[in-house]
């Protein structure tokens, strides 16, 4: 089953209601889950006869209202207690062939594991991710980074080859290769965050490489909100000329789960053939209509082989209160408005006010000339402040007025007084991966 096959939602919904059975035949025999099972009063009948505690579950809305959610803190103290893989497997160890694991950079990293069928099934949907992106047989395909156990550098990339694609990694590389790599193959495709595709042109810019020659075609970014964040995508676009950029969006422990929308630029369609979504006040666990902000929870339908039932991503996101049943562009499928707008664990409060990295992401990113910057939030007391580090481009001599100019926009903005500096010229760090420009402590 492929996106955009459905006739109507009931459907699609009526696939998902059919793969959460399949699915839940299996929990019986993942002991994680087990124990999920057990608190839940059986009946007769249902989606799933096999499993005691789901046997009464017919339909989507029962299994949302009956299954718990399950979260990274339970999965890693699941792993933390029975090392190295967890309880949280269907089949006996034997039957996996792939290991991934998360970065680490919200707490634990958990280890992942998939069969060669549930690794199938993350293929299909990179390739919805492709597909949306016009890209295919022919295309030659730049990954930007080092090749770890992150699960998004190998999905990507075996299915681009599956494709038909002629596939470029780029790992044991620095920037000045894999630009010259690009250059020397013709590459069609670039594959990065948002933070790497910026930092790349930056270097070219340096050392006199000519981006507009590359053949480039499509920007596919991911790793970080960057993408759907409207002043992000138009500093990409105004550094790189040509390709037109795509946004998606996964999670190791879920897998690949969203593709920009191709005629709608910002909102991130969800591959609900593979994924149930469901949005929730993070507080109240309640559901939030559409059109509303809230943490996106996920059931992996497909990926049998390690399961999530509803886990909580901490993703916060809006999905889109769509009018008509279909998108502009033939799908049926939910689409999220901005993408990601951040994570729940991200918001900080500065006198009172929320603020959210992507907030701050696309007030910077408004200013003309800031090639870097990095975000120091400072306690005193009990009393938190905001301090900016920005590094302005290299060929820019007006470093005060853009100070100036970005203060006023965070005033304006949050109704804060946020304090900004210059920093001279290849202070800031600069990211391959998700950047971590945000550091937290007392006064400096």
């Amino acid at each position: 089953m492929k996106l955009g096959e459905f006739a109507s939602r009931a459907a699609l919904e009526s696939w998902q209601a059919e793969q959460l059975r399949l699915l839940l035949e299996l929990i019986s025999q993942n002991l994680f889950y087990a124990g999920v099972a057990e608190t839940l009063k059986p009946s007769t009948g249902g989606i799933s006869c096999m499993v005691s505690g789901f046997s009464d579950i017919e339909t989507l809305s029962q299994f949302k209202a009956r299954c718990p959610f399950t979260t990274k803190a339970e999965l890693a103290a699941d792993q933390a207690a029975h090392p190295p893989f967890g309880c949280n497997r269907s089949f006996p160890l034997e039957r996996f062939t792939r290991f991934h694991q998360t970065s680490g950079t919200t707490g634990t990293p958990l280890r992942w594991l998939d069969t060669p069928e549930s690794w199938g099934v993350l293929l299909d949907c990179w390739k919805e991710v492709y597909r949306a992106a016009e890209v295919g047989r022919g295309d030659r395909v730049m990954f930007a980074f080092s090749f770890g156990p992150f699960l998004g550098f190998w999905t990507a990339f075996e299915a681009a080859a599956s494709l038909g694609c002629l596939c470029l990694p780029g790992g044991g590389q620095g920037s000045r290769e894999r630009l010259k790599l690009m250059l020397d193959n013709e590459v069609t495709v670039l594959c990065s965050t948002p933070t790497y595709a910026m930092h790349l042109a930056e270097v070219a810019q340096s050392e006199g490489f000519d981006l507009s020659t590359l053949p480039l075609r499509r920007l596919i970014v991911a790793g970080e909100p960057g993408g759907s964040i409207p002043e992000t995508r138009a500093v990409l676009e105004r550094l790189w000329t040509a390709p037109r950029i795509f946004d998606h969006h996964g999670l190791t422990e879920v897998g690949p789960v969203t593709f920009e929308c191709p005629c709608r630029p910002g909102f991130l369609h969800i591959i609900e053939h593979s994924y149930l979504a469901e949005v929730i006040d993070p507080k109240t666990l309640a559901t939030v209509a559409d059109g509303e902000a809230g943490e996106l929870v996920l059931t992996t339908l497909r990926r049998q082989g390690m399961p999530v039932l509803r886990y909580r991503t901490g993703d916060l996101v809006r999905i889109e209160a769509r009018a008509n049943e279909r998108c502009v562009c033939g799908r049926i499928e939910k689409s999220l408005i901005g993408g990601i707008l951040g994570r729940t664990d991200d918001m900080v409060v500065i006198r009172g006010v929320n603020i959210y990295p992507t907030a701050v992401e696309g007030i910077v990113r408004s200013c003309m000339g800031i090639a870097e910057y990095r975000v120091h939030v400072m306690t005193q007391a009990t009393l938190s402040e905001l301090e900016v580090e920005i590094e302005v481009e290299p060929n820019r001599s007006d470093s005060k007025e853009i100070v100036a100019e970005l203060e006023n926009k965070f005033q304006s903005a949050f109704a804060l007084r946020v304090s900004v500096k210059a920093v001279i010229d290849r202070q800031l760090p600069r990211y391959e991966l998700k950047a971590n420009r945000w550091v937290k402590g007392s006064s400096r």
